[in-house]
Protein backbone atom coordinates (compact mmCIF):
# COMPACT_ATOMS: atom_id res chain seq x y z
CA UNK A 1 0.00 0.00 0.00
CA UNK A 2 1.38 3.39 -0.98
CA UNK A 3 2.00 6.09 1.62
CA UNK A 4 -0.61 8.32 -0.03
CA UNK A 5 -3.31 5.64 0.17
CA UNK A 6 -2.38 4.82 3.76
CA UNK A 7 -2.61 8.51 4.69
CA UNK A 8 -5.99 8.75 2.92
CA UNK A 9 -7.38 5.81 4.92
CA UNK A 10 -6.11 7.32 8.17
CA UNK A 11 -7.75 10.68 7.44
CA UNK A 12 -11.04 9.01 6.54
CA UNK A 13 -10.95 7.03 9.76
CA UNK A 14 -10.39 10.26 11.70
CA UNK A 15 -13.33 11.90 9.90
CA UNK A 16 -15.53 8.89 10.76
CA UNK A 17 -14.52 9.23 14.42
CA UNK A 18 -15.32 12.96 14.36
CA UNK A 19 -18.70 12.26 12.73
CA UNK A 20 -19.45 9.80 15.54
CA UNK A 21 -18.66 12.54 18.07
CA UNK A 22 -20.83 15.06 16.19
CA UNK A 23 -23.75 12.62 16.18
CA UNK A 24 -23.35 11.95 19.91
CA UNK A 25 -23.24 15.71 20.60
CA UNK A 26 -26.35 16.30 18.46
CA UNK A 27 -28.25 13.75 20.53
CA UNK A 28 -26.94 15.33 23.74
CA UNK A 29 -28.08 18.72 22.47
CA UNK A 30 -31.51 17.29 21.60
CA UNK A 31 -31.90 15.91 25.12
CA UNK A 32 -31.30 19.39 26.54
CA UNK A 33 -33.84 20.82 24.10
CA UNK A 34 -36.42 18.32 25.35
CA UNK A 35 -35.70 19.30 28.95
CA UNK A 36 -36.07 23.00 28.09
CA UNK A 37 -39.33 22.19 26.31
CA UNK A 38 -40.65 20.51 29.44
CA UNK A 39 -39.82 23.62 31.51
CA UNK A 40 -41.49 25.89 28.93
CA UNK A 41 -44.62 23.76 28.99
CA UNK A 42 -44.82 23.88 32.79
CA UNK A 43 -44.38 27.67 32.82
CA UNK A 44 -46.62 28.15 29.73
CA UNK A 45 -43.79 29.93 27.91
CA UNK A 46 -43.48 30.64 24.21
CA UNK A 47 -42.40 27.53 22.30
CA UNK A 48 -40.19 29.13 19.62
CA UNK A 49 -38.01 32.06 20.72
CA UNK A 50 -36.80 33.66 17.48
CA UNK A 51 -34.44 36.10 19.17
CA UNK A 52 -32.72 33.16 20.89
CA UNK A 53 -32.20 31.45 17.55
CA UNK A 54 -30.74 34.63 16.07
CA UNK A 55 -28.35 35.04 18.99
CA UNK A 56 -27.11 31.47 18.45
CA UNK A 57 -26.36 32.18 14.77
CA UNK A 58 -24.57 35.42 15.56
CA UNK A 59 -22.50 33.88 18.37
CA UNK A 60 -21.36 30.92 16.26
CA UNK A 61 -20.43 33.07 13.27
CA UNK A 62 -18.38 35.31 15.59
CA UNK A 63 -16.61 32.32 17.16
CA UNK A 64 -15.83 30.59 13.87
CA UNK A 65 -12.12 30.68 12.97
CA UNK A 66 -12.30 28.49 9.86
CA UNK A 67 -11.52 26.82 7.60
CA UNK A 68 -15.23 25.87 7.85
CA UNK A 69 -17.08 28.68 5.99
CA UNK A 70 -19.12 31.05 8.13
CA UNK A 71 -21.75 31.23 5.38
CA UNK A 72 -22.57 27.56 6.01
CA UNK A 73 -23.16 27.95 9.75
CA UNK A 74 -26.66 29.40 9.53
CA UNK A 75 -28.16 26.79 7.14
CA UNK A 76 -26.56 23.89 9.03
CA UNK A 77 -27.64 25.04 12.47
CA UNK A 78 -31.06 26.01 11.13
CA UNK A 79 -31.69 22.35 10.31
CA UNK A 80 -30.19 21.21 13.64
CA UNK A 81 -32.54 23.53 15.54
CA UNK A 82 -35.49 22.67 13.32
CA UNK A 83 -35.03 18.94 13.92
CA UNK A 84 -34.45 19.43 17.65
CA UNK A 85 -37.53 21.62 18.10
CA UNK A 86 -39.66 19.07 16.25
CA UNK A 87 -39.06 16.72 19.18
CA UNK A 88 -41.08 19.17 21.32
CA UNK A 89 -43.61 20.28 18.72
CA UNK A 90 -43.82 20.28 14.93
CA UNK A 91 -44.41 23.81 13.72
CA UNK A 92 -47.20 24.48 11.21
CA UNK A 93 -46.15 27.07 8.63
CA UNK A 94 -48.50 28.69 6.09
CA UNK A 95 -47.13 29.90 2.75
CA UNK A 96 -48.12 30.28 -0.88
CA UNK A 97 -48.43 26.91 -2.58
CA UNK A 98 -48.23 24.42 -3.95
CA UNK A 99 -44.86 22.92 -3.03
CA UNK A 100 -41.71 24.62 -4.36
CA UNK A 101 -42.89 28.23 -4.66
CA UNK A 102 -40.42 30.93 -3.67
CA UNK A 103 -42.52 31.45 -0.52
CA UNK A 104 -41.98 27.77 0.30
CA UNK A 105 -38.22 28.20 -0.21
CA UNK A 106 -38.22 31.26 2.07
CA UNK A 107 -40.12 29.27 4.72
CA UNK A 108 -37.47 26.53 4.61
CA UNK A 109 -34.73 29.17 4.91
CA UNK A 110 -36.37 30.48 8.10
CA UNK A 111 -37.69 27.33 9.78
CA UNK A 112 -35.80 24.39 8.24
CA UNK A 113 -37.47 21.29 6.87
CA UNK A 114 -38.61 19.59 10.11
CA UNK A 115 -41.94 21.48 10.00
CA UNK A 116 -45.36 20.97 8.42
CA UNK A 117 -46.46 23.28 5.63
CA UNK A 118 -49.94 24.57 4.84
CA UNK A 119 -49.97 25.65 1.19
CA UNK A 120 -52.50 28.39 0.32
CA UNK A 121 -53.68 30.08 -2.87
CA UNK A 122 -53.19 33.66 -1.73
CA UNK A 123 -51.74 36.06 0.84
CA UNK A 124 -55.12 36.63 2.60
CA UNK A 125 -55.37 32.88 3.22
CA UNK A 126 -51.97 32.92 4.95
CA UNK A 127 -53.12 35.65 7.32
CA UNK A 128 -56.33 33.72 7.97
CA UNK A 129 -54.48 30.48 8.80
CA UNK A 130 -52.30 32.22 11.39
CA UNK A 131 -55.08 34.39 12.85
CA UNK A 132 -57.28 31.32 13.40
CA UNK A 133 -54.42 29.41 15.04
CA UNK A 134 -54.26 26.72 12.37
CA UNK A 135 -50.68 27.78 11.61
CA UNK A 136 -47.99 28.95 14.03
CA UNK A 137 -46.43 31.32 11.50
CA UNK A 138 -46.99 32.52 7.96
CA UNK A 139 -44.58 33.57 5.21
CA UNK A 140 -45.67 36.45 2.95
CA UNK A 141 -43.81 38.33 0.21
CA UNK A 142 -43.44 42.04 0.89
CA UNK A 143 -41.21 43.42 -1.89
CA UNK A 144 -39.05 42.52 -4.86
CA UNK A 145 -35.91 44.44 -5.82
CA UNK A 146 -37.16 44.67 -9.43
CA UNK A 147 -40.95 44.96 -9.13
CA UNK A 148 -41.24 46.81 -5.83
CA UNK A 149 -43.65 46.39 -2.92
CA UNK A 150 -46.40 43.74 -2.73
CA UNK A 151 -49.37 46.01 -2.01
CA UNK A 152 -51.73 43.21 -1.01
CA UNK A 153 -49.46 42.23 1.89
CA UNK A 154 -49.37 45.83 3.15
CA UNK A 155 -53.16 46.10 2.86
CA UNK A 156 -53.67 42.98 4.98
CA UNK A 157 -51.88 44.58 7.94
CA UNK A 158 -54.38 47.46 8.12
CA UNK A 159 -56.92 45.26 9.90
CA UNK A 160 -54.92 42.16 10.88
CA UNK A 161 -53.78 41.77 14.52
CA UNK A 162 -50.72 39.78 13.41
CA UNK A 163 -47.16 40.98 13.95
CA UNK A 164 -43.99 40.75 11.85
CA UNK A 165 -41.65 38.27 13.54
CA UNK A 166 -38.73 38.07 11.11
CA UNK A 167 -37.69 38.79 7.55
CA UNK A 168 -35.98 36.68 4.89
CA UNK A 169 -34.07 38.04 1.90
CA UNK A 170 -34.13 35.47 -0.88
CA UNK A 171 -32.04 35.60 -4.05
CA UNK A 172 -34.41 34.96 -6.97
CA UNK A 173 -33.23 33.14 -10.07
CA UNK A 174 -35.78 32.20 -12.72
CA UNK A 175 -35.61 29.24 -15.09
CA UNK A 176 -37.63 28.25 -18.13
CA UNK A 177 -39.12 24.81 -17.51
CA UNK A 178 -40.53 22.66 -20.31
CA UNK A 179 -40.73 19.13 -21.64
CA UNK A 180 -40.13 20.59 -25.11
CA UNK A 181 -36.59 20.64 -26.48
CA UNK A 182 -36.74 23.86 -28.52
CA UNK A 183 -37.99 27.36 -27.74
CA UNK A 184 -39.79 27.47 -31.09
CA UNK A 185 -41.98 24.53 -30.04
CA UNK A 186 -43.35 26.39 -27.00
CA UNK A 187 -46.68 28.10 -27.68
CA UNK A 188 -47.54 29.33 -24.16
CA UNK A 189 -45.55 30.31 -21.07
CA UNK A 190 -47.15 30.14 -17.60
CA UNK A 191 -46.06 31.88 -14.42
CA UNK A 192 -47.00 34.20 -11.56
CA UNK A 193 -47.24 37.88 -12.62
CA UNK A 194 -44.06 38.92 -10.77
CA UNK A 195 -41.71 36.38 -12.43
CA UNK A 196 -43.25 37.27 -15.79
CA UNK A 197 -42.40 40.93 -15.17
CA UNK A 198 -38.90 39.99 -13.97
CA UNK A 199 -38.25 38.16 -17.27
CA UNK A 200 -40.09 40.57 -19.57
CA UNK A 201 -37.11 41.54 -21.77
CA UNK A 202 -35.85 37.94 -22.07
CA UNK A 203 -39.31 36.76 -23.13
CA UNK A 204 -39.68 39.59 -25.66
CA UNK A 205 -36.29 38.78 -27.21
CA UNK A 206 -36.35 34.98 -27.16
CA UNK A 207 -40.03 34.01 -27.24
CA UNK A 208 -42.04 36.73 -29.02
CA UNK A 209 -44.19 34.00 -30.59
CA UNK A 210 -45.44 32.57 -27.27
CA UNK A 211 -48.56 33.56 -25.35
CA UNK A 212 -47.86 34.59 -21.74
CA UNK A 213 -50.46 33.46 -19.20
CA UNK A 214 -50.60 34.20 -15.46
CA UNK A 215 -51.04 31.62 -12.72
CA UNK A 216 -51.46 31.83 -8.95
CA UNK A 217 -47.89 30.62 -8.36
CA UNK A 218 -44.73 29.46 -10.10
CA UNK A 219 -45.29 25.95 -8.73
CA UNK A 220 -48.70 25.71 -10.43
CA UNK A 221 -47.03 26.91 -13.62
CA UNK A 222 -44.44 24.12 -13.31
CA UNK A 223 -47.19 21.54 -12.93
CA UNK A 224 -48.91 22.83 -16.08
CA UNK A 225 -45.65 22.79 -18.05
CA UNK A 226 -45.19 19.14 -17.10
CA UNK A 227 -48.57 17.98 -18.39
CA UNK A 228 -49.45 20.35 -21.24
CA UNK A 229 -47.64 19.82 -24.59
CA UNK A 230 -46.19 22.95 -26.15
CA UNK A 231 -46.07 24.81 -22.85
CA UNK A 232 -43.40 26.14 -20.50
CA UNK A 233 -43.18 27.71 -17.06
CA UNK A 234 -41.07 30.38 -15.43
CA UNK A 235 -40.11 28.99 -12.03
CA UNK A 236 -37.18 28.14 -9.78
CA UNK A 237 -34.70 25.30 -10.05
CA UNK A 238 -36.24 24.01 -6.81
CA UNK A 239 -39.66 23.84 -8.51
CA UNK A 240 -38.15 22.01 -11.49
CA UNK A 241 -36.74 19.32 -9.18
CA UNK A 242 -39.84 19.09 -6.99
CA UNK A 243 -42.22 18.69 -9.95
CA UNK A 244 -39.79 16.82 -12.19
CA UNK A 245 -39.84 19.23 -15.12
CA UNK A 246 -36.69 19.66 -17.27
CA UNK A 247 -34.97 23.05 -17.27
CA UNK A 248 -34.68 24.40 -20.80
CA UNK A 249 -32.92 27.67 -19.88
CA UNK A 250 -31.25 28.83 -16.65
CA UNK A 251 -31.18 32.38 -15.19
CA UNK A 252 -33.58 34.13 -17.54
CA UNK A 253 -34.35 37.05 -15.18
CA UNK A 254 -33.57 40.47 -16.68
CA UNK A 255 -31.76 41.66 -13.55
CA UNK A 256 -29.08 39.36 -12.14
CA UNK A 257 -29.36 41.16 -8.77
CA UNK A 258 -32.92 40.02 -8.13
CA UNK A 259 -34.10 39.57 -4.54
CA UNK A 260 -37.44 39.18 -2.81
CA UNK A 261 -38.01 40.13 0.80
CA UNK A 262 -40.44 38.02 2.84
CA UNK A 263 -42.00 38.73 6.22
CA UNK A 264 -42.59 36.00 8.78
CA UNK A 265 -45.91 36.80 10.47
CA UNK A 266 -47.17 35.51 13.80
CA UNK A 267 -49.09 36.49 16.91
CA UNK A 268 -46.11 37.98 18.79
CA UNK A 269 -42.96 39.84 17.76
CA UNK A 270 -39.63 38.63 19.19
CA UNK A 271 -37.54 40.48 21.75
CA UNK A 272 -34.38 42.46 21.06
CA UNK A 273 -31.39 40.91 19.31
CA UNK A 274 -29.23 44.05 19.04
CA UNK A 275 -29.66 44.16 15.25
CA UNK A 276 -33.35 44.82 14.71
CA UNK A 277 -35.83 46.61 12.53
CA UNK A 278 -39.29 47.98 13.37
CA UNK A 279 -42.18 48.48 10.92
CA UNK A 280 -44.95 51.00 11.57
CA UNK A 281 -48.10 52.13 9.77
CA UNK A 282 -49.99 55.40 10.30
CA UNK A 283 -52.38 57.86 8.68
CA UNK A 284 -52.24 61.65 8.96
CA UNK A 285 -54.50 64.65 8.63
CA UNK A 286 -54.18 66.30 5.24
CA UNK A 287 -52.30 69.58 5.30
CA UNK A 288 -49.20 71.43 4.11
CA UNK A 289 -46.10 69.78 5.58
CA UNK A 290 -48.13 67.20 7.53
CA UNK A 291 -45.92 64.25 6.54
CA UNK A 292 -42.74 66.23 7.23
CA UNK A 293 -43.96 67.15 10.72
CA UNK A 294 -45.05 63.65 11.70
CA UNK A 295 -41.68 62.18 10.68
CA UNK A 296 -39.71 64.73 12.76
CA UNK A 297 -39.50 62.54 15.91
CA UNK A 298 -37.36 60.01 14.05
CA UNK A 299 -34.84 62.71 13.18
CA UNK A 300 -35.00 64.21 16.67
CA UNK A 301 -34.18 60.84 18.27
CA UNK A 302 -31.48 59.99 15.65
CA UNK A 303 -33.42 57.04 14.23
CA UNK A 304 -32.64 55.90 10.70
CA UNK A 305 -35.71 55.38 8.51
CA UNK A 306 -34.88 52.81 5.83
CA UNK A 307 -38.16 52.70 3.89
CA UNK A 308 -41.45 54.54 3.38
CA UNK A 309 -44.46 53.47 1.31
CA UNK A 310 -47.97 54.91 0.99
CA UNK A 311 -51.27 53.16 0.21
CA UNK A 312 -54.80 54.55 -0.25
CA UNK A 313 -56.92 54.07 2.89
CA UNK A 314 -59.74 51.86 1.58
CA UNK A 315 -62.21 53.03 4.23
CA UNK A 316 -61.62 56.74 3.62
CA UNK A 317 -61.32 57.96 0.01
CA UNK A 318 -58.39 60.30 -0.71
CA UNK A 319 -56.67 59.46 2.57
CA UNK A 320 -53.46 57.45 2.73
CA UNK A 321 -51.78 54.95 5.03
CA UNK A 322 -47.99 55.27 5.34
CA UNK A 323 -45.75 52.28 6.05
CA UNK A 324 -42.22 52.87 7.33
CA UNK A 325 -39.26 50.74 8.39
CA UNK A 326 -36.83 52.08 10.98
CA UNK A 327 -33.63 50.68 12.47
CA UNK A 328 -33.95 49.49 16.06
CA UNK A 329 -36.40 47.68 18.33
CA UNK A 330 -39.58 49.14 19.81
CA UNK A 331 -38.17 48.32 23.26
CA UNK A 332 -35.25 50.70 22.65
CA UNK A 333 -35.94 53.96 24.57
CA UNK A 334 -35.38 56.28 21.54
CA UNK A 335 -37.69 54.15 19.36
CA UNK A 336 -40.32 54.04 22.10
CA UNK A 337 -40.22 57.84 22.50
CA UNK A 338 -40.45 58.46 18.75
CA UNK A 339 -43.38 56.05 18.37
CA UNK A 340 -45.25 57.76 21.21
CA UNK A 341 -44.72 61.17 19.62
CA UNK A 342 -45.84 59.98 16.17
CA UNK A 343 -48.88 58.30 17.69
CA UNK A 344 -49.89 61.53 19.42
CA UNK A 345 -50.02 63.36 16.05
CA UNK A 346 -51.35 60.61 13.78
CA UNK A 347 -55.01 59.94 13.08
CA UNK A 348 -54.22 56.24 13.29
CA UNK A 349 -51.01 54.37 14.12
CA UNK A 350 -50.02 50.73 14.54
CA UNK A 351 -46.68 49.04 15.21
CA UNK A 352 -46.48 46.04 12.88
CA UNK A 353 -43.59 44.48 14.78
CA UNK A 354 -39.93 44.54 15.68
CA UNK A 355 -37.78 41.74 14.32
CA UNK A 356 -34.19 40.71 13.49
CA UNK A 357 -32.70 42.43 10.44
CA UNK A 358 -31.91 40.26 7.46
CA UNK A 359 -28.80 41.88 6.02
CA UNK A 360 -27.63 38.54 4.63
CA UNK A 361 -28.77 37.41 1.21
CA UNK A 362 -29.81 33.79 1.67
CA UNK A 363 -29.07 31.22 -1.03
Amino acid sequence: MSEEKKKLLELRAQIDAIDDQVLALLNKRASHVLEIGHIKKQDNRQFLVLEREESIYQRLVTLNQGPFPSSAIRPIFREIMSASLSLEKTLQIACLGPEATFSHIAAIQQFGQAVNFTFTRGVPDIFDEVERGRADYGVVPIENSTEGVVNLTLDMFIESPLQICSEVMLAISQCLLSTELKLDDIKVVYSHPQPIAQCYNWLAKNMPHADIKETFSTAIAAQMAKTEPGSAAIASEFAAKAHEVPILRHRIEDNAQNYTRFWIIGRQSPGRTGSDKTSIMFSIKDGVGALHEILKPFSTHAINMTKIESRPFRKKPWEYIFFIDIEGHQQDPPIRCAIDEVGASAQFMKVLGSYPRSDRMLP
